[in-house]
């Protein structure tokens, strides 16, 4: 590793530990739910977080926009809600006697968006994140219009209560970098929250890092090794999860609809040299893409019907494709 490079990873291994030491004033426990969002902010990746209701998933991301100085809005997603309503509008102006269409800009026009319950509201209304999710500008009335940087989508969906929702396709699922999963705390944490949160005090919180410094440390993520073997496996990873593939694996054919595409190898390899360089080290490994293959695979495969009246779900295939797989021996460290 050059001095340079030594360097940079030194910035993002305390840009993460004051973010983490602020987040944990707030947030009880989910160091998994925590590793996830960072590794998908220090790559430029957004993040689809499904719970059932009371386990964070909100306060987890205001929490995130109040420690970073990154503009912030939320957006409550509801059936009526309109794609206008998230990108903006034009508007008759009068100004010294002249008419003209003036654009007023919607709430896509941040740096960190809180995408509240997005599978409340109609896929052609959450179709209206897929331009700026992707492209990372927004298009109306002919004109494009750039977005802020870095641009940060953190959706929530609750996954029990399916009355009134409307499921995410396929292509808006594929834009987000991971679907991370919140699950219940332990005893313990559970009575440290309760004890936090029924305290007359609220923690002050700080704003330790800049929109600049996620931008650098996104550009360092990118100059992370990756050996050759170690982005063969990643590959081979998500073709194994493709049925009809010559050498899928048995179960792929027998329980999967659809597998996962190339944006899923793409977020194998970014997301794997961010982990990597989290953890202090300029190289990432095997290690790193096994540890991020659910949160990146899971809504990208999808089920058939053999699998769902069997109780299988895309998790159970991850773990089978991880056991599958061969492992090369030289990318493990």
């Amino acid at each position: 590793m050059s001095d340079t490079a030594e360097v940079n990873a030194e910035r993002v291994a305390r840009g993460r530990e004051r973010i983490l030491t602020e987040l944990r004033k707030v947030i009880v426990g989910q160091d998994d739910v925590v590793e996830q969002v960072l590794i998908a902010l220090f790559t430029g990746g957004h993040c689809l977080i499904t719970g059932v209701p009371g386990l964070a998933k909100t306060l987890l991301i205001k929490t995130l926009a109040d420690i970073l100085h990154l503009e912030f809005k939320r957006i409550q997603f509801t059936p009526d809600l309109m794609p206008s309503d998230i990108t903006g509008t034009e508007i008759l102006d009068e100004e010294q006697g002249i008419r003209r269409l003036r654009f007023v800009k919607g709430p896509i026009f941040a740096q960190i968006i809180l995408a509240d319950e997005i599978n409340r509201t109609p896929p052609k209304t959450q179709a209206a994140l897929l331009e700026a999710m992707q492209e990372y500008h927004v298009t109306a009335a002919g004109r494009t219009y750039p977005l802020h940087q870095p641009f940060f989508v953190l959706a929530t969906q609750n996954p029990i209560e399916l009355e009134g929702t409307y499921p995410l396709p396929e292509a808006q699922l594929d834009r987000f970098m991971f679907n991370i999963v919140i699950s219940y705390l332990t005893e313990d944490e559970e009575v440290q929250v309760v004890t936090q949160t029924t305290g007359a005090s609220r923690p002050a919180l700080e704003r330790v890092v800049t929109g600049d410094d996620i931008i650098q440390f996104q550009e360092t993520a990118k100059q992370v090794v990756m050996a050759e073997e170690v982005a063969r496996y990643a590959v081979r990873l998500v073709d194994a999860s493709r049925p009809g593939r010559a050498g899928a694996p048995e179960f792929v054919d027998k329980w999967v609809k659809w597998g996962a595409g190339l944006r899923a190898s793409q977020a194998l390899a970014r997301g794997g040299k961010a982990r990597a360089l989290m953890q202090g080290r300029y190289h990432a490994s095997v290690r790193d893409i096994q540890a991020l293959a659910k949160p990146i695979l899971r809504h990208r495969v999808m089920t058939n019907f053999y699998a769902e009246s069997e109780g299988i779900s895309s998790d159970v295939i991850v773990d089978r494709l991880l056991e599958t797989v061969p492992v090369p021996k030289s990318g493990l460290s």
